[in-house]
């Protein structure tokens, strides 16, 4: 009896490192899946594509591999995200506030608070976007013809519950406005040229999206949506400065699916952390026109709580679908 109950006991023993190297450290040999939930070649896509190569350096065995699942203005590949095995083989990119947005217009697969949210990366301000002969010289201007011709006047958006229509919404609340009449687009390069020719009054879009065609005088900024002036825009003034408390814009980051790993998601702040803060990395990010707003963790999910709360209570006086 003495000499079984030694060997049980020995066998336990020798099992125990077994135990321990079953799960194989993060990450092992297998890639890790980055999820884009738009097309190929558009902002949140060329963002993604940009940091990863930084982030695979910091993490000995990262190796990213970027695909683009689209479809229902990112909810396919937000639910991919979302649904994916939570062990950091799997993350994705997103957009707020379209994030937030979508599970308020239909049922979705995918609870926006519940993601692990990594870090923010890019904060794009809303801005209204006229014609370089529009009359509209100022905000107040397009209070008043809304006021005087309502139901008349048009503007273009990126589409029914995208970043700039929830800011038109917005804006028309907060201005007492009756609703002015949207023309939705599948994307921004769409909608310019339809803007350029005239066949809108206005077009609510984010401010790097025309920003070169500003630059050459084909178009203006009104206002812009930014708490504080953005660096590419300088000259132009905030919605608040034209007396309209009214912030807004297209924070673009990285989420994973919930109940990630905290070890791997350490992992993945600090690498995402030092990233946005190479230098290389920001001049790359300035030639193309993608405005830094670094958020990590904690930080980034409360801020994308606080979003998630504004949109419930604009969705009470302004439902965009029901």
């Amino acid at each position: 009896m003495t000499t079984r109950r030694a060997l049980l006991a020995g066998a336990g023993s020798l099992a125990l490192p077994a135990t321990l190297h079953a799960q194989p450290a993060w990450p092992a040999d297998k890639p890790v899946e980055v999820i884009v939930p738009f097309p190929a070649g558009g902002g949140v896509d060329v963002m993604t594509r940009l940091v990863m190569p930084l982030v695979a350096a910091q993490i000995p065995g990262f190796r990213p591999v970027i695909v683009n699942r689209t479809g229902a203005a990112g909810q396919i590949g937000l639910e991919a995200t979302f649904n994916a095995a939570p062990d950091g083989y799997t993350i994705g990119a997103t957009t707020i506030p379209a994030h937030n947005a979508i599970p308020l217009e239909r049922s979705v697969r995918y609870r926006a608070m519940d993601f692990t949210f990594l870090c923010n990366i890019v904060e794009d301000a809303n801005c209204f976007y006229v014609r370089a002969e529009s009359p509209f010289r100022t905000v107040a201007d397009v209070v008043a013809a809304a006021r005087a011709r309502p139901g008349e006047i048009t503007y273009g958006t990126t589409g029914i519950g995208s970043d700039d229509h929830l800011f038109m919404l917005a804006f028309e609340a907060s201005a007492n406005l009756a609703p002015m009449v949207q023309v939705p687009f599948a994307g921004a390069a769409p909608l310019i040229p339809q803007l350029l020719g005239g066949n809108m009054d206005l077009a609510v879009l984010n401010v790097n999206d025309a920003l070169q065609l500003k630059r050459e005088g084909r178009v203006r900024i009104l206002a812009q949506g930014a708490e504080r002036r953005q660096q590419e825009a300088a000259d132009v003034p905030t919605f608040r400065e034209q007396g309209f408390d009214i912030v807004g814009g297209a924070s673009r980051g990285i989420v994973g699916p919930p109940n990630m790993p905290p070890a791997i998601v350490a992992r993945l702040e600090t690498a995402f952390r030092n990233a946005l803060n190479d230098e290389g990395f920001r001049r790359d990010a300035e030639r193309q026109f993608m405005p830094l707003r670094a958020l990590v963790g904690a930080e980034y999910k409360a801020f994308a709580q606080g979003v998630d709360d504004s949109l419930k209570r604009l969705w009470q006086v302004r439902p965009w679908r029901g």
